[in-house]
């Protein structure tokens, strides 16, 4: 009896998210073409963008991603990088790009001020030197394809939207990056589903790519109010939501090359800042989220070894999750293995959740870039 119920309620749950995602997808889609959005040529407004990006020991790159910045068409462009407090040759590359491009403007910060994140820090400033109408938040390891923030910006216009974000792509090396990615996407398909159909409450922001109207930006508050925020990404659409302004959001993929690690377990380092912060540092809702995750997937693969009716179809349930990790994977050009593992993926999302909360609360805040923020301060700061 308390097993039917065990195995039978881990079906209609796998079933559920499955059925859900299929739907949410609708929503879930790429940044259209110029041609798809009918403009055939730069138009003779809102076009005068100005990219934020900071910057902080990023010499083996930081050259590429401006360059890839600098050849955006169809906009006027300028780009501010602040190099916070680098102490490689990330500054002397930078100034030798302004002499080259005069769209490139650099500010320099050699001392973090108290009550602020670097990056948030960075970005405050930055943002504070803009000419353009339009201010577009990227990071320094995001390479951009040639069109994206014309294309960003066409779309804002026709759904009259104060911002519009992309998700980070990757170019995994390994089947297993590969299925993280879907599974980090499948995540978010109620994200977009709810932006983009503009549902009172939901928000989404990605800091590969925020791309936000100047005013949108001041009447939210900015990164002003986001001096101490983790994930100011994401907080950053809770502002603008709270704001009353509208919010488009896309699967990013080729449009948006991120670099980060090539595999899943390089993933789990990188999200030890984040996954504890995305749950406001509480505790108690990550270890129920964490290790019931963890508990309800070895259900759904144990059923099918008892024989029973509900075991399998808590097994089978658990593989229909592959049907919205497909959707994702075409949608980014993706072959069908990542798909596949996709469902087999999600432990090493909850551990690296309880990962996050471990690592976190052992050092007693987060360490970021070289610069430790105790986590009592990142608990007065966080947005909610």
């Amino acid at each position: 009896m308390w097993l039917t119920l065990i195995f039978g309620g881990t079906a209609a749950l796998f079933f559920g998210m499955a059925a859900a995602a299929v739907f949410h997808l609708r929503w879930a889609q790429r940044l259209p073409s110029l041609e798809e959005l009918g403009v055939t040529s730069p138009g003779p407004h809102a076009l005068r963008c100005s990219v934020v990006l900071a910057a902080r020991d990023e010499a083996v790159r930081i050259e590429s991603t401006v360059r890839h910045l600098l050849a955006q068409t169809g906009v006027h462009l300028e780009v501010i990088v602040v190099d916070d407090r680098s102490t490689d040759r990330t500054n002397e590359i930078l100034r030798r790009l302004a002499t080259e491009d005069s769209r490139v403007r650099v500010k320099r910060v050699d001392l973090l001020p108290e009550g602020w994140l670097g990056k948030c820090h960075a970005c405050h400033l930055g943002a504070n030197a803009v000419t353009g109408d339009w201010i577009l938040f990227t990071d320094a390891d995001c390479w951009l394809n040639p069109g994206v923030i014309r294309r960003a910006l066409a779309v804002a216009e026709r759904d009259r939207a104060d911002h519009v974000t992309l998700t980070a792509g990757i170019v995994p090396e390994s089947v297993g990056a590969q299925a993280w990615h879907l599974g980090f996407l499948f995540s978010l398909a109620n994200w977009f589903s709810g932006v983009n159909r503009d549902k009172p409450g939901k928000y989404l922001g990605m800091g590969a790519f925020n791309l936000v109207s100047k005013s949108a930006y001041r009447d939210c508050g900015g990164y002003a109010a986001l001096r101490l925020t983790v994930l100011d990404d994401v907080r950053f659409g809770l502002l603008l939501r709270r704001a009353g302004k509208r919010t488009r959001g896309f699967i990013g993929g080729s449009d948006v090359q991120c670099h980060w690690s090539p595999t899943a377990r390089g993933m789990i380092k990188i999200m030890e800042k984040n996954y504890f912060a995305a749950l406001d540092f509480r505790l108690a809702p990550t270890l129920v989220a964490g290790l019931g995750g963890i508990l309800i997937w070895c259900v759904a693969i144990l059923g099918p070894f008892t024989g029973t009716v509900a075991g399998i179809a808590a097994g089978l349930a658990l593989l229909s999750l592959m049907l919205p990790a497909r959707i994702i994977a075409g949608r980014l050009g993706w072959s069908f293995p990542g798909a596949v593992v996709m469902p087999f993926i999600f432990p090493l999302l909850f551990y690296a959740m309880l990962n996050s909360a471990w690592v976190t609360i052992r050092q007693g805040g987060v360490r970021w870039r070289d610069t430790f923020y105790p986590l009592a301060d990142l608990r007065a700061g966080r947005v909610r």
